[in-house]
């Protein structure tokens, strides 16, 4: 049964992509680009073809695999900064890191990454290459490469599979791949200079590139050389409250709030704006017991806190002044309205500042006419700073009636109502805001050599080189609390009429109390006791070494023509090492002058208010080799051509053994003028990466441990984090398009729709706890938890982390079109139409877990999934000047779909199925303009203008009250001015 729906499921698929394939021809007039059809593949200057989405490089060879092209003139037209940003707009790009996501961490390393996202599976599950050679990846927690620092400058194209391509390219790329490809025969000299900020007159944007190419030796010694610096100042931070930054008005604290209605008829969750919560206040708040409701103001004077209610107006809430904490006329936890100065969630940063630079050098010597020795470096990096969250959020303290920073009112309420001590929370505005500096520094080096020769009567490509790449990861945290020396700081004594810490310990190793209540500011040597000023960091060196070898060529010809092939081989291994400071790793020797010992810090690490700083290293090898073929299956005049394209990699990982990759494709160039049918099934792998395998761990005791395998018990090491035990995650990839090029009844036309489908087994995910993990080992009910733990042996441990257990499904259609026109109207210059667009009809993620429920994110607007995702752009261009005018839309969707939508009449609420009475969430388009004109020759003065209409992000609500937007998704910047002037000579 389930294999009959999926086959009703793919044809209605194919009827609908026909059916849009037809609509777009009649409504070319709609949309744009300034390229050549990119439903083919790029030709050299000898005839053959280069095509990422296969290793096959020779005349006549079309890929089945559908690949989209952003030309040089594409990438200048967009006038961005950073290439990234273009190719982000892509359609089938989804849930892609750059320089708004990521700026609410203080651990990661990924503030200002820009990694891409295919199909919305991640980054880790995108292979990005340059010159189809790999890139030593920028950030150990996701393994992929940053874009910003290749050379931007001199990239000529970049190549977008939309597909599996495991079997050509290896690990990764069970999203896709893409590859930037560069001009390796570069002369002469260009240069790029650009300034721009928001129409809110922040993140000020200054970049400067320049490129230059020449040769020697008659023309037999090539180089070029690029350089490049690119400032910006970022976005934010806001303030506390609902004030974004600097003028800003979108943000609301829209939360969902829980009724606790679980089975009356109402909704258990209703979404709403303006939510404050009641477990602190911006300068101190008691939350509980006989002072419930009592805040105090800057100068920590008591009054009575301003509740909201539930939304629904009338009175206010109203304090219970109970134990719990409790507030009747609100929510769990919130109330609506009120005094919501004490809101955190605007105070992140909405864009991390960045400098960028890059140098990068490629040299090379023409050994004859067919061949060339060459060597790259690229030494680039990247240092972006964020605020995560303004002051810290602190609830649930503790402070005592005694304590002499407690106004004498309080302490008089204290002995009225009997009571030692109260319940306290606030947001400690009078402590500096947390500062987060990552700087990321790559170098890069490539020798090798390309070209062809003779054998046995045919030509042959040969592509070799050895690649090391070595990334420098540095995270700095300045104005992190140290939780344990807060807690002892805020509970204060006098001592012979001074006031000091209360606890003697503390005291004796430098503890300095401070001030909870209000808003005074601490002394110097306070902030240096709470926030130590060398801070918390974590350093990390990453290492690729590649060694790769390749042929390509037609061994032989059958009845319909030459058969094509490539083969090659490759090495290749990564490693790396970290090391964080004492106080958040931990240690069991002496710490250093910078940290020293506190017995109030525990030794196991964690001891800073937030992130997770920890030393570790790994590494492991690949060995594979790949074999790929087009076959000529029939070149009839009246059946038209079919071509078979295989490929298979077989792949040996160190840490889990043998893997194996391949693809079989066809593609059918029908009779029918200028239509071609193209259909691929592969499987794809993605290896787990260094993090997976060897991040960084934090162990603890689990004594009395039962073993079910022998019904004994015994101490066991939970080790939290990563799991050496993890297998390849494979992918099983389908597609089916068809494409029409340049027909002769319609020149200038191409388009393409592609149906796609993507069902990945063994996943790694979170796995559950280490007795659950041990009794589905032991059930047998989860085969892969049998890999994360050894209860034998001198040191029995279980591995917490990441398991194989999930699956991932997927599937939709892409669209694309173009349409290229001279003289338009009888107007002087060139009209250029594209169109692209991604329909997401399925995102199923089933955790695999006993007990656990699947997923569904089609079109939740939180993530990364839209239902659909569109890109128009439409060029005039003319030997003086240039326009584009540029929409990007995504549809309306929802907050999730696990919500079941109801305002009365509500069936019961569950965990996996809640109810909730709104789960919308508004799709947007934005409409982006710019131009050219051609000052003299050689020198061009360009502008742009992003989001014209200024469109403000959509409320992304949740169950807290955070900056409730989705970077990944809306623009959260609006508005922005780019100018620059543009030299080639």
């Amino acid at each position: 049964m389930k294999g009959k729906t999926r086959m009703l499921k793919f044809k209605r698929h194919i009827i609908c992509s026909v059916s849009a394939l037809v609509l777009g021809c009649l409504a070319t007039g709609a949309s744009a680009q300034d390229t050549a059809p990119t439903t083919e593949a790029q030709t050299t200057e000898d005839g053959a073809i280069i095509v990422t989405a296969s290793r096959i490089t020779t005349r006549g060879f079309k890929a089945p695999t559908p690949t989209s092209s952003i030309g040089a003139l594409e990438i200048a037209n967009n006038a961005q900064p950073n290439i990234f940003t273009t190719v982000a707009q892509l359609p089938s790009l989804q849930g892609s890191s750059g320089a708004t996501t990521n700026t609410f961490s203080t651990s990661s390393g990924q503030q200002g990454l820009s990694s891409f996202a295919l199909r919305g599976l991640g980054v880790s599950r995108t292979l990005t290459l340059l010159d189809g050679q790999r890139v030593v990846p920028a950030n150990i927690g996701t393994g992929a490469a940053d874009i910003s620092l290749f050379p931007q400058l001199l990239i000529k194209r970049v190549d977008v599979v939309n597909g599996g391509a495991s079997a050509s390219w290896g690990s990764d790329a069970v999203g896709g791949v893409i590859n930037f490809v560069t001009d390796t025969r570069f002369k002469g000299f260009k240069a790029n200079i650009s300034l721009g900020e928001t129409t809110y007159g922040d993140d000020k944007t200054g970049v400067v590139q320049m490129a230059y190419g020449t040769s020697f030796l008659d023309d037999r010694l090539h180089t070029a050389v690029a350089l490049e610096y690119h400032r910006e100042e970022g976005v934010g931070p806001g303030d506390f409250g609902e004030k974004a930054a600097n003028g800003r008005d979108w943000y609301r604290s829209s939360t969902l709030v829980n009724t606790g209605q679980t089975n009356n008829g109402s909704p258990q969750f209703q979404y709403k704006d303006h939510a404050q919560s009641y477990t602190y206040s911006k300068y101190g708040l008691i939350t509980a017991g006989p002072l419930q409701g009592t805040a105090f103001d800057a100068n920590g004077n008591p009054y009575q806190f301003g509740y909201g209610n539930n939304g629904a107006g009338g009175a206010a809430g109203v304090p219970l002044k109970d134990a719990a904490g409790t507030v009747s006329g609100c929510f769990t936890g919130f109330c609506i309205g009120g005094d919501t100065s004490a809101n955190v969630g605007v105070g992140a940063t909405l864009q991390s500042g960045i400098i960028r630079t890059n140098f990068y050098n490629r040299t090379s010597f023409d050994l004859n006419d067919d061949s060339e020795i060459y060597f790259t470096i690229n030494l680039a990096k990247v240092d972006t700073h964020n605020q995560p969250n303004p002051g810290t959020t602190q609830a649930g303290l503790t402070v005592q009636c005694a304590n002499p920073y407690v106004p004498n009112s309080i302490k008089q309420a204290c002995t009225d109502n009997n009571i030692t001590s109260f319940r306290f929370g606030t947001v400690t505005p009078w402590l500096p805001n947390i500062r987060v500096n990552t700087e990321r520094k790559q170098e890069r080096f490539v020798v090798g050599s390309n070209g062809k020769f003779g054998l046995f009567g045919t030509d042959w490509n040969y592509d070799a080189y050895y690649q090391h790449g070595k990334e420098t990861s540095d995270i700095k945290v300045h104005n992190l609390l140290l939780k344990a020396r807060f807690t002892a700081a805020i509970n204060a004594t006098t001592i012979g009429g001074v006031i000091v810490c209360a606890d003697p310990v503390a005291r004796a190793n430098g503890c300095v109390p401070v001030n909870v209540i209000g808003n005074q500011t601490p002394s110097a040597s306070a902030l240096a006791y709470l926030q130590p000023a060398v801070g918390a960091y974590q350093h990390t060196i990453q290492t690729q070494d590649v060694a790769s070898l390749s042929f390509s060529g037609e061994p032989f010809s059958l009845w319909a023509g030459p058969v094509s092939m490539a083969f090659g081989a490759e090495y290749r291994r990564e490693a790396y090492r970290a090391v964080a400071d004492p106080y958040g790793n931990g240690t069991s020797t002496p710490y250093s002058p910078d940290y020293p010992a506190d017995p109030l810090l525990s030794t196991g690490g964690g001891n800073f208010y937030a992130g997770n700083y920890r030393n570790g290293r790994g590494s492991y090898t690949v060995a594979e080799a790949f074999l790929e073929f087009n076959v000529p299956l029939l070149n009839s005049e009246q059946l038209g051509a079919v071509n078979l394209n295989t490929a298979g990699r077989a792949t040996n990982y160190s840490t889990s053994g043998a893997v194996e990759a391949w693809k079989v494709g066809l593609t059918w160039d029908t009779p029918l003028d200028g239509i071609r049918v193209r259909t691929v099934r592969s499987q794809d792998v993605r290896a787990p990466n260094l993090n997976d395998l060897f991040g960084p761990i934090v162990s603890t005791n689990l004594p009395n441990f039962t073993n079910p395998f022998t019904n004994s018990t015994l101490t066991v090491s939970q080790n939290q984090g990563s799991n050496p035990g993890l297998v390849p995650e494979i992918a099983q990839n389908f597609s089916f398009g068809l494409v029409l090029n340049n027909p002769m009844w319609f020149p200038g036309f191409s388009a393409s729709v592609d149906y796609y489908s993507i069902e990945m087994k063994d996943a790694i995910a979170g796995g559950p706890n280490a007795t659950q993990l041990v009794q589905y080992c032991f059930d047998g009910s989860v085969p892969s938890a049998c890999n994360a733990f050894n209860l034998s042996g001198a040191n029995p441990y279980v591995n917490v982390g990441n398991i194989n257990a999930a699956s991932i499904e997927t599937s939709g259609v892409d669209y694309e079109f173009s349409y290229q026109r001279s003289k338009p109207f009888g107007l002087p210059g060139n009209l250029v139409l594209r169109g692209l667009a991604t329909n997401v009809r399925d995102f199923t993620t089933i955790p695999g877990l006993p007990g656990t429920v699947a997923s569904q994110t089609a079109g939740q607007n939180s993530g990364a999934t839209p239902d659909w995702k569109v890109l128009f752009v439409q060029t005039w261009s003319t030997e003086k000047f240039s326009l584009l005018i540029q929409e990007r839309w995504f549809s309306d969707g929802v907050i999730g779909n696990q919500y079941v939508v109801c305002t009365s009449a509500c069936p019961a609420s569950t965990g996996n199925r809640p109810t909730l009475d709104n789960n919308t969430m508004k799709g947007m388009t934005y409409i982006d303009i710019g131009g050219t004109y051609n000052v003299r020759p050689g020198v061009q003065a360009y502008f742009k203008i992003d989001n014209l209409l200024n469109a403000d992000p959509e409320p992304s609500p949740q169950t807290n009250t955070g900056l409730d937007v989705n970077p990944a998704l809306y623009d959260t910047l609006g508005r922005f001015y780019r100018v620059g002037v543009r030299f080639n000579y």
